[in-house]
């Protein structure tokens, strides 16, 4: 396998004959930790597959997020990139990643920390900067996430790019990452879909989001209760919905909090109880949206518009953006 790229020519890469993921995780004793919602991916076949939906990933610089025993890693490294930033939280995995960095010299750098508190803005090169109306950067995000942190995980990012800070301060960066089938099925959800939520308008309005396969339970090890789905982000251009990320979080959290009643109720949370009625049926008035619609028949632009009447109300009493229905509940039960 050639180390040295010839100058002027991309060198063809293949990692030198290296343990099976599987006898990795012998060598190691490598046991999936339950309380960590920890499932290996042992077929390279899928972990080729999920490799491929990132794109062209030869001479790129790609971040795996969790990459476990590895099997993810050698795809990402079979693929051609030029760089590869692993982040492990599970210290029992950094001798294995070990094995593979020294098998791909100069080419992979291991970082034994939390994904949730990394500082992802100094992860890359400076020079590979792009303006956020440019084409993405050569840069992608790939994981196959443990089931406790992907949601947190996507929330976070969705509002990194919102503030076009983090891993986005180098322009509008991919990502390809695994969740349970279900949370895949609320991020892609159309309006009048029984999973549309919260997660489809805060993604949808900030990402193009593609669903692109699912892997069946069976192909991991331990089996996890439920098939999981591989989603791919890239980041719009534009928002679909011009206001600061807290505001729409606020507002469609709120619309979602009743999901199965009128979308008035939801929306009635965001005003004190002095007035509550009079301010929600000014917001719905103004928005021009239909107060018996359930929140998940709402459309993106309908969302557009609810954020933007909140937003003025907000400017003319700023009282209100940090009202917390919640805590006026606490307080009344005191």
């Amino acid at each position: 396998f050639c180390l040295m790229a010839v100058p002027g020519k991309a060198a063809a890469f293949h990692l030198p004959p290296l343990p099976t993921v599987g006898e990795i995780i012998k060598l190691f004793r490598l046991k999936a930790q339950k309380q960590l919602s920890q499932n290996f991916l042992l077929d390279l076949r899928l972990t080729d597959k999920i490799v491929k939906q990132a794109g062209k990933l030869k001479n790129a610089h790609v971040c795996e997020v969790g990459p476990g025993p590895g099997g993810i890693t050698r795809s990402i490294l079979n693929a051609g990139v030029e760089q590869l930033l692993l982040i492990e939280k599970d210290a029992r995995f950094i001798p294995g990643l070990q094995m593979l960095s020294e098998a791909a010299p100069g080419r992979v750098h291991i970082v034994h920390g939390d994904i949730l508190t990394y500082k992802m803005e100094r992860a890359f090169p400076k020079h590979l900067k792009k303006n956020w109306e440019d084409e993405p950067p050569d840069i992608h995000i790939i994981g196959n996430l443990p089931f406790s942190v992907s949601t947190p995980l996507i929330i976070k990012w969705l509002e990194n790019i919102s503030k076009k800070d983090g891993p986005f301060i180098y322009g509008r960066t991919q990502m390809t990452l695994t969740f349970q089938k279900e949370v895949a099925e609320r991020l892609t959800a159309n309006p009048g879909g029984k999973q549309r939520s919260r997660l489809s308008i805060m993604s949808q309005h900030l990402c193009t989001v593609e669903n692109c396969f699912v892997i069946p339970g069976q192909a991991f090890i331990p089996k996890p209760e439920v098939d999981v789905a591989v989603v791919h982000f890239t980041p719009l251009v534009q928002p679909k919905i011009q206001q600061p990320f807290e505001l729409v979080e606020k507002v469609v959290r709120s619309v979602f909090q009743f999901r199965r009643k009128y979308c008035f109720r939801g929306i009635e949370t965001l005003f004190p109880e002095n007035g509550r009625l009079k301010r929600t049926e000014q917001l719905m008035m103004t928005a021009n949206v239909d107060p018996t619609l359930r929140p998940f028949q709402l459309s993106m632009s309908q969302f557009r518009s609810l954020c933007n009447t909140y937003r003025k109300m907000c400017d003319e009493d700023p009282a209100l953006f940090v009202y917390n229905y919640r805590e006026e509940l606490r307080q009344k039960k005191k």
